[in-house]
C-alpha cells in the first residue's frame, strides 16, 4: 500500500513538474487557428497601473493573442528566486483559464495543480484593482501564490486596456 501511494506521489508530482509551450497555451485558449500575436506597448497610465499591479515596473510591450472578447496572455514573475510562467485567458473581464507553463522554484510546485489554478476561474478585477474573489494560499508556497496572483491581476489590467 505504501508503494503504491509513493508511486502516485511520484507520478503526480513529475506530471505536474514538466514545462508547457506557451503555444500548447494559446492554442488551447481558441477554438480553430490561433490569432495573429498583438503587442501591448505599456507606457504612461497604464504602465503606472501596472508597477502599483506587479510591484514593479512591467516590460514596454507584451505579447498576446485576441479573437472577439477572449484574449490570451503569457506572463512571467519572480515566485522566491525565479522566474514563475504563466498562461491566462481572458473573455469579458474574467478569468477563464490560469495554467502555470514553467515552474522554476525549488518548493511550492503545488501552485501548477489545477485544484489551485480553479480558484481564479472566473476572477476579474475590483475598483481597487485586486482580484474580486479570494485565493487560498499553500503553505510552503506563499510567494509563489503571490506570484500568481499579480499576474492575474495584471493580464485583467492588460486585458482591460485592449478590449475597453
Amino acid at each position: 500500500m505504501r508503494r503504491a501511494a509513493a508511486a502516485l506521489l511520484l507520478l503526480t508530482a513529475s506530471a505536474v513538474a514538466g514545462d508547457r509551450a506557451p503555444s500548447a497555451f494559446v492554442a488551447d485558449c481558441f477554438e480553430g487557428p490561433v490569432p495573429s500575436q498583438s503587442r501591448l506597448a505599456i507606457a504612461g497610465a497604464l504602465r503606472d497601473e501596472a508597477t502599483r499591479v506587479l510591484g514593479h515596473p512591467p516590460p514596454a510591450a507584451l505579447p498576446y493573442w485576441r479573437r472577439g472578447v477572449r484574449t490570451a496572455w503569457v506572463l512571467e514573475e519572480i515566485g522566491k528566486e525565479r522566474p514563475i510562467t504563466a498562461g491566462f485567458a481572458i473573455e469579458h473581464g474574467r478569468l477563464i483559464r490560469v495554467e502555470v507553463l514553467a515552474y522554476r522554484e525549488s518548493r511550492g510546485w503545488e501552485v501548477r495543480l489545477p485544484a489551485f489554478t480553479r480558484q481564479f476561474t472566473g476572477a476579474g478585477l475590483a475598483s481597487d484593482r485586486e482580484l474580486d474573489r479570494r485565493i487560498d494560499n499553500i503553505s510552503g508556497a506563499t510567494l509563489s501564490v503571490g506570484a500568481l496572483r499579480r499576474m492575474a491581476r495584471a493580464a485583467l489590467l492588460f486585458d482591460h486596456a485592449v478590449t475597453a
